[in-house]
């Protein structure tokens, strides 16, 4: 390939080439592609389009895909990409800290705590609810204690299930809404109503207890609608803003897609320890500098009206923050739609997704529901070991201490998770069979020895293994369920898998939160531990690895599904490596073809480029915008070379197709034909009816 390309620099000149002096190097030397007039050999596409088709952070010199590599090659492969990329990073790091010692923390709070926001604040309220709990059962015993005589117990327990229950009508609801009218209204939506439930939450109150339980209830249930729709709305958003799925792959979203949704899902941890501090601070300011009983009633109040009205202040800048700084959030979607040409809901995405997907909605369903068990089942623990070490367990304040150090040992979890979580040796698939299985050892153990490790004997191992099912937690299925859930997903349905993977996941906790009202603490521990086993088995058997696979990638394929064409894609979203075990044993992988991909990347990019080049002349004609607007010609990341080869290699009656008689332009002006058909449809009017 090398005698294809030739390099402009000082040189002397080939035999029977003009010489024409260069000067001296200036940095801006440039190779020479074979021009459309040379005859079309595959070696002179590949070196026109080596940049596209093979990026060097996925393919070897020789074109070899890294996970076709021979063990060895491969590990020498993937840590040479990866700690080149490591270097780069921490070179642009201390560039920036050289130029801005602050602009580290700008950029993390741009890049991060602005994305996540939501998050953090869902984190915050939902954490202190239950952080609250054992402070009303001391202040109001007669309402939420064990034998309530003023509050009906069943609308005591309804503050829990309304909330939980809540949280699941918002995760389906606000998946369907993202996915039908747009990603930045379900971002607005969820905004605006989190802050008017905050508000009905700090000013719930009722003509005697019973009556404020009854509020309280009903505006926790309104507040988690809007928490249940930040699960699929953020991972999407932040998904898809992050990097362009709709257009050409970027390096930045092979190599850093999970860490950048890990990095805003973590949020959720930083709400809860900021919430932790804030009711240690409040309490020792309402109670007069002391954190034990008795609470008077008076100080109570005070401490959780603060608490709920100070994240209001922070959700209705959200809510500015999102209507106003984020109008691009639907962009992706948009772009699917009309190349789909689809207004409205995609039902017919939604049909094909649980045919080619099934599996995969089996498994992000199936993994979150059984980490929600362990999630609310962590708490089992803290009581315990509360009773034996502390000679002050009727005391709030140890309680909420011993919180804190355990979302401190979380939070651990949520960075190492994503640090590693595109990692291609550890990466999304074994991060959860590993969280799974150290979960499953953390609660068999104390089971089948209960009595001991709930001794002053064996306490200390008790509580080691409280933070390890923490750690382990968070470095594990509770940060990769929410981004595989959206991932491995397509563009159009993405939203809604999302929500309806988070609902049935949400299910696990409603399912913990009754059944352990009704089985004592060993019971508790005999059941909880076999979840870890279920989900462990469902990631290994339904969960494809998409661990540096890119979305443009996986919408490519998207698009030859959407063509019932899904034979005749060859590219690496069927490679064996990201398939789960389901996939291959259903033979989906068996048309895996480096060889025959590399034209069909090249024929689709051609009729990507004959769509915005029909696009461009429309326009220039006089007929007004395209459909979409002008990103939609945006193709900054291809050479003057691509656009070269293009034009003098694609057949004129491409760019000149009509619509038929009566047809409108609008939504026609980019429709693509069926990938890696052009050869075929070469000339002929394109109508879009095989969409």
């Amino acid at each position: 390939m090398a005698d294809i390309i030739r390099h402009h620099g000082r040189h002397e000149p080939t035999i029977g080439e003009i010489p024409v002096p260069h000067g001296p190097a200036t940095g801006n030397e440039h190779d020479h592609y074979p021009g459309g007039g040379m005859p079309r050999t595959p070696d002179q596409e590949r070196a026109i389009f080596q940049y596209l088709t093979h990026p060097d952070d996925c393919y070897t010199e020789d074109g070899t895909y890294w996970a076709d590599l021979p063990l060895r090659k491969r590990v020498a492969f993937v840590n040479k990409v990866q700690n080149e990329e490591a270097l780069r990073e921490l070179k642009t790091i201390g560039s920036m800290i050289k130029a801005d010692p602050l602009s580290p923390v700008s950029w993390y709070f741009r890049n991060a705590v602005l994305p996540g926001a939501g998050l953090g604040l869902e984190g915050y309220v939902l954490f202190s609810i239950g952080n609250l709990e054992p402070l009303f059962r001391s202040a109001w015993p007669q309402c939420w204690g064990k034998n309530p005589t003023e509050c009906s117990a069943n609308w005591v327990a309804s503050v829990t299930y309304l909330e939980v229950i809540g949280i699941m009508v918002g995760q389906m609801a606000v998946g369907v809404i993202g996915d039908w009218i747009g990603r930045r209204w379900g971002l607005i939506q969820d905004a605006a109503i989190m802050f008017v439930g905050l508000l009905m939450i700090t000013a719930s109150w009722g003509l005697n207890l019973n009556g404020w339980v009854i509020c309280y209830a009903w505006s926790l249930f309104f507040y988690g609608f809007g928490v249940g729709g930040e699960y699929p709305i953020t991972a999407t958003s932040s998904m898809e803003n992050a990097v362009s799925a709709g257009k050409l792959s970027t390096r930045d979203d092979r190599l850093h897609r999970g860490r950048k949704v890990t990095m805003a899902f973590l949020m959720q941890g930083w709400g809860q320890l900021i919430n932790q501090a804030m009711l240690i601070i409040l309490l020792l300011i309402f109670h007069h500098g002391d954190g034990n009983p008795p609470y008077g009633t008076t100080t109570v109040q005070w401490i959780w009206r603060v608490s709920f009205a100070i994240p209001a202040i922070g959700t209705l800048w959200l809510v500015y923050y999102r209507a106003y700084k984020m109008p691009h959030a639907s962009r992706q979607l948009a772009a699917a739609k009309k190349k789909s040409n689809v207004t409205g809901y995609d039902v017919d995405s939604l049909r094909l997704t649980c045919n080619f997907f099934g599996g995969r909605l089996l498994a992000t369903a199936g993994t979150w529901f059984c980490n929600d068990v362990f999630f609310y089942g962590n708490k089992l623990f803290q009581a315990q070991f509360i009773a034996v070490i502390s000679s002050n367990n009727n005391s709030v304040m140890t309680g909420w201490i011993w919180n804190l150090y355990n979302v401190i040992v979380s939070m651990v979890g949520y960075y190492l998770a994503s640090i590693l979580i595109d990692n291609k040796f550890y990466g999304r698939k074994m991060m959860q069979q590993v969280g799974f299985l150290m979960c499953f050892i953390m609660f068999v153990i104390p089971a089948f020895k209960y009595e001991y490790y709930t001794s002053p004997a064996g306490i200390k191992a008790f509580q080691a293994m409280y933070f390890l099912s923490s750690f382990f937690n968070q470095f594990g299925p509770n940060s990769v369920t929410f981004l595989v859930a959206g991932e491995v997903f397509p563009t159009p349905i993405r939203a809604s898998a999302h929500g309806f993977s988070a609902c049935i996941g949400k299910s696990g906790a409603l399912l913990a939160s009754v059944l352990y009202n009704y089985i004592d603490t060993q019971t508790k521990f005999y059941v909880v531990p076999w979840f870890g086993l279920a989900g462990m088995l469902l990631t290994w058997l339904f969960l494809p690895d998409t661990t540096g696979l890119d979305l443009k990638e996986q919408e490519r394929r998207w698009t030859y599904i959407r063509a019932g064409k899904d034979a005749d894609y060859h590219g690496i979203a069927i490679h064996p490596k990201h398939l789960s075990l389901w996939e291959r044993i259903r033979g989906v992988g068996k048309n895996y073809n480096p060889e025959l991909d590399i034209q069909q990347k090249i024929e689709d990019m051609r009729e990507e480029w004959a769509g915005k080049e029909r696009m461009r002349r429309h326009k220039e004609a006089g007929g007004g915008e395209p459909t979409g607007g002008a990103e939609d010609i945006d193709d900054e990341e291809w050479t003057n070379e691509v656009h070269d080869y293009f034009r003098k290699t694609t057949d004129v009656g491409v760019l000149q197709q009509q619509e038929k008689p009566g047809e409108s332009s609008k939504g026609k002006a980019m429709m693509t034909p069926p990938p890696g058909l052009m050869s075929e449809k070469a000339g002929e009017a394109s109508d879009g009816s095989s969409n």
